[in-house]
């Protein structure tokens, strides 16, 4: 097999994998939502505010792509009854209400789960060399980008 003919083969099945990882992933965060009496979009928006913040709802429903009112309260109070979650006032500005992931709260109850999932990926990674994992970060990364502006230009119209 020729380089274009390989590099051919290797696109498709690169894509083969990505499709596979992607909905694996949901599924995965899915049980892993439910085994808490949640479900997929509540475990997202809690790992959205532990890498990205506290927000208000209405920056929570923009992160999450639920619609302002009461989709997003209904999460958040869900969220908040788990413990996974406090609302605040705004300091600077009292009508407003911020939302803050509780890391302890969620790493006691989901920690053991992604612990396992880390210490799988943790041996694969062993069998690779230091190149092999900073491109596999790179490419991590950048399927994340991809899949973040994908989302932004759907969520545009």
């Amino acid at each position: 097999m020729n380089d274009d003919a390989r590099r051919a083969d290797a696109i498709v099945r690169q894509a083969e994998a990505m499709r596979d990882f992607q909905a694996r992933s949901v599924v995965f965060q899915d049980a892993v939502a439910r085994s808490v009496g949640l479900n997929g979009t509540d475990v997202q928006a809690v790992g959205l505010l532990l890498g990205e913040g506290p927000a208000t709802p209405g920056e929570l429903a923009a992160r999450t792509g639920l619609t302002s009112g009461g989709a997003v309260t209904a999460m958040i109070d869900r969220l908040e009854r788990a413990g996974y979650v406090t609302r605040s006032r705004d300091e600077s500005d009292r009508r407003r209400v911020i939302v803050a992931a509780d890391a302890d709260a969620l790493m006691a109850d989901l920690g053991p789960v992604y612990a396992r999932v880390s210490e799988l990926w943790g041996e694969y990674l062993d069998t690779l060399s230091v190149e092999q994992v900073e491109f596999a970060a790179a490419l991590l990364q950048a399927a994340a980008d991809v899949n973040r502006r994908a989302v932004e230009e759907i969520r545009r119209g």
